[in-house]
This record gives C-alpha cells, sequence and structure tokens, in this order.
C-alpha cells in the first residue's frame, strides 16, 4: 500500500465520458445519468482505507441516494491485485447493503479520465454534471480517534442540494493508490 492523495481535479471539470462494465452485468453509460446530481467513488475490495469507510459509504447511500445517484468504480489492476476482481467486489457490495451501481474500470480509462488517484477517492457533480466536490469524506482515517461521519462530503452535498456554490477549502482524499497496470503509470503517479 502507497498512501496518495488525491490530485484535486479542477472544480467544474465536466464529468469524462463513461461506458464501463456493471459487476452485476449489463453496462452503465454516462447518458444514462443525466440530469441528476452524481457522486462517483472510485473504490476497491482490499483497501483499508476503503474497508474503514464501507459504513458511511451505506449511510451515505441510505440518505441521499434518492437523490443523488451514487456509483462506484473499480480500477485496480487485476494483473497486480486479483483480491480486487468482480467477485470480491460484488461480495464488498452485498456485505454493505450496496445497491449503487459498481462499476469495473479494467482498461484504467475511467481512472485516468477522473485523474484518480487513490481508493477511496470521490467526486461530486452537480445535476449539470460539473465537478463541485473532490476530497476526503472526513477526516477520520484507519487506527484514528477522529470519528467516521463523512462531515466534509455530507456538506458538499447539502450545499450542492441547497443550490450553494461549491464549498471551500476542499481537503484532497487520501488512501491506497490505484494499482495501475504495470508499466502504464500516469505521470500524475509518483
Amino acid at each position: 500500500m502507497v498512501l496518495t492523495h488525491s490530485t484535486m481535479l479542477p472544480l467544474g471539470s465536466p464529468l469524462p465520458e463513461l461506458d464501463l462494465e456493471r459487476i452485476d452485468g449489463g453496462r452503465l453509460r454516462g447518458g444514462d445519468l443525466a440530469g441528476r446530481p452524481l457522486l462517483v467513488l472510485f473504490l476497491c475490495a482490499h483497501c483499508p482505507y476503503v474497508r474503514h469507510v464501507e459504513p458511511e459509504l451505506s449511510r451515505l447511500e441510505r440518505e441521499y441516494g434518492s437523490r443523488v445517484q451514487l456509483l462506484a468504480i473499480a480500477s485496480n489492476s487485476l494483473i497486480t491485485h486479483p483480491q480486487d476482481g468482480p467477485d470480491q467486489l460484488r461480495e464488498q457490495a452485498r456485505s454493505n447493503g450496496w445497491r449503487f451501481p459498481y462499476l469495473l474500470d479494467p482498461d484504467q480509462t475511467a481512472a485516468r479520465a477522473f485523474r484518480a488517484a487513490c481508493t477511496p477517492d470521490p467526486f461530486l457533480f452537480d445535476a449539470d454534471h460539473r465537478l463541485v466536490y473532490r476530497g476526503q469524506l472526513d477526516g477520520s482515517r484507519p487506527g484514528s480517534d477522529v470519528p467516521l461521519d463523512g462531515r466534509d462530503l455530507r456538506a458538499a452535498l447539502e450545499a450542492l442540494l441547497a443550490g450553494s456554490p461549491p464549498l471551500e477549502p476542499q481537503i484532497a482524499a487520501m488512501g491506497c493508490n490505484i494499482k495501475w497496470h504495470p508499466g502504464q503509470e500516469p505521470d500524475w503517479f509518483g
């Protein structure tokens, strides 16, 4: 595990094109999500930072899922990390009660388009699919005494739903680095 911070894609960036396979079959395309706010989460099954926030992601889906479309993208290389394969992702979603789409990014195109760097790495888009938040869920980390409450992401969700401008400052997410295919690491991966 390499502790990595989010690259902080510029606010106002458009939602990158999506056309990805779902872990439960079928495909999801960006056009399927038109007209609704969207929370994109780069996740995986094995990272301790993701495992730490799983309960909060379940709460966020219950509390905001009717107003904001959540979806997860798994971009880790299965060449180097087969423990993040579809079977493990399905079990992760099942055990956490997640109903949101969980997408596979086997060629890591989505991760590159978002400039995603870590897991978890959240990106919140408004109904026009312009980026309004990218950053941490909250200040909690595995082994810390800070409560897991999603404070930062919840504040961004509330501001978005109230029609308020994006919150500032935004603190970069941190977690395990996305596991890039060998020799194909992007220029922002250090």
